[in-house]
């Protein structure tokens, strides 16, 4: 084996580990967004069984739970405000 074959093996090894980075961030984003979206829908299910006293109500959907993980609070009142006008 050469010096320049293992120059070679280095390089593709270094390739190799960029590569799996770009492969890996998505995931990672993928899985807070689901994750994000499972709280969200936790937190309109709980609006629900509260809200039923006083007459609100949102649907359960994943865009609801998704707008809802991301923005928490402010994307329960979001919701409200859309169901109003729309």
């Amino acid at each position: 084996m050469g010096l320049s074959t293992i120059f070679y093996y280095i390089i593709g090894l270094f390739l190799l580990y960029i590569i799996g980075l770009i492969l890996v961030w998505p995931i990672k984003k993928i899985i807070k967004l689901i994750g994000n979206g499972i709280l969200g829908g936790i937190t309109l299910l709980l609006f629900n069984f509260i809200g039923k006293y006083f007459g609100l109500s949102i649907v359960i959907n994943p865009l609801n739970a998704i707008i809802v993980g991301f923005l928490g609070v402010p994307g329960v009142i979001l919701l409200l405000i859309l169901q109003v006008i729309l």
